[in-house]
């Protein structure tokens, strides 16, 4: 991991990463509480989820399109000037009148991460030697999870002390300070381009949308892949519904307790990125894959099952279920990386995005209603009960041979 971050490009985008995430979770805690403070609805706080959400799934696959086609240092610093610019509006918000602010500054900063996420994931293995790839991605969970230990708080404190106006200002200056940080990396991340008569035409756009897509449908591992994404949202939108039942009904917590089992699980984050960091390059990205989501589920059940009687165990579990997490995701996005050439990385990582929203989204809904129909406690093992599925599915591939080892996927013609 040393070697890793002693790597100049990679750096300076991974504590761009740690600024901008540490202003993003002090925004996060902000927001819903100043949403609710002024209209007592959770429809109202819902609300910004769903404007969070809709650009992941009406955009990502086709601005991937676009990462695919423009300089990716670029994109990523326009962007973060673009991000630090549009929070500004929120520093207007005075009372529920003014609400509305809130809703169009989500829902773009939403459609602007769109573009972000994929160029970021697309470069990264420009910065790195291929032997430190796991590693960087193992570093970026790292980071993510430091922010969120440490952003809450800070944002928590920032609002009490000066207000919404503070951490908004906060916020934007982070966005601003990661694309400086940005712009220093040396390295050139344009894709090769694909010739093309008529590269601005709306029918040249849908091409390249459909050679992305069939990058995906010629590979049996990346359409494994896609289908494992979508089993995962479908349980990730199920405990979003649920865990706050789960914690207040099954363990009997209170919001203290909520606010440990969250800081607990961002205290896993880091033990697991050190930790995958660490073994990752003595493994493959497949085996970190299958491994993450099979421990990570089975752990996930026995919350969910055997701690209704022993709170301290959840929270211990909370802990060292950050291990696996970080394998699945560090495996995963490696195994993307690898297996997609440059030139459609952008469009693979945005349809991912994509998939991962919609079925969060299908998730949520089925949660919603079994929930109130069977109970939280049941339903909630959605979740762990498909990362066992995604590891099982995974192994069965792996016997049969769906997912031998071949050279990264080439264009199609």
């Amino acid at each position: 991991m040393i070697a890793t971050l002693r790597q100049r490009n990679f750096f300076l985008l991974w504590f761009a990463g740690l600024i901008s995430y540490t202003g993003n979770w002090m925004l996060g805690v902000a927001r819903p509480i100043i949403v609710y403070q002024m209209t007592g609805s959770t429809i109202a706080t819902g609300g910004i989820v769903l404007a969070s959400t809709l650009p992941s799934i009406l955009l990502s696959s086709f601005a991937g399109v676009f990462v695919d086609r423009w300089e990716r240092k670029r994109t990523m610093v326009i962007v973060n000037l673009l991000l630090g610019l549009s929070l500004i509006p929120l520093t207007f918000v005075r009372s529920a009148d003014q609400l509305w602010l809130f809703y169009v500054v989500t829902f773009v900063q939403a459609t602007l991460v769109q573009f972000f996420a994929p160029a970021e994931n697309a470069m990264l293995p420009l910065l790195v030697d291929e032997r430190h790839l796991v590693s960087a991605n193992a570093l970026n969970s790292l980071n993510n999870n430091l922010a969120r230990l440490i952003g809450p708080a800070i944002g928590g404190i920032l609002l009490s002390a000066a207000g919404l106006s503070a951490v908004v200002l906060v916020d934007s200056a982070t966005y601003w300070i990661a694309a400086v940080l940005i712009l220093l990396i040396s390295v050139t991340s344009r894709p090769t381009p694909i010739p093309t008569a008529d590269p601005g035409s709306v029918s040249k756009l849908a091409r390249d949308w459909r050679a992305g897509l069939r990058v995906i449908q010629t590979d049996p591992l990346l359409k494994l892949l896609f289908a494992c994404a979508a089993i995962m949202a479908l349980g990730e939108g199920a405990v979003g519904v649920l865990f706050v039942p789960f914690v207040t009904d099954v363990l009997r917590g209170e919001a203290t307790f909520l606010g440990w089992l969250m800081s607990a699980q961002a205290v896993g984050g880091l033990i697991g990125g050190a930790v995958i960091g660490w073994i990752g390059p003595r493994s493959t990205p497949l085996r970190l894959f299958i491994a993450g989501a099979l421990i990570f589920g089975t752990i996930d059940l026995i919350i969910f099952n055997f701690t209704a009687s022993a709170p301290g165990l959840a929270l211990l579990l909370f802990v060292i279920v950050g291990i696996p997490t970080v394998a699945l995701g560090t495996g995963y996005d490696t195994l993307i990386q690898l297996r997609t050439v440059d030139a459609y990385r952008g469009r693979v990582f945005g349809a991912i995005q994509t998939v991962m929203a919609l079925f969060a989204i299908i998730g949520t809904g089925i949660a919603s209603v079994l929930g109130e129909v069977i109970g939280a406690w049941p339903t909630i093992n959605l979740q762990g009960s498909n990362y066992v599925m995604v590891g099982l599915l995974m192994l069965f591939a792996l016997r049969v041979g769906w997912v031998a080892a071949r050279p990264v996927s080439a264009a199609p013609d």
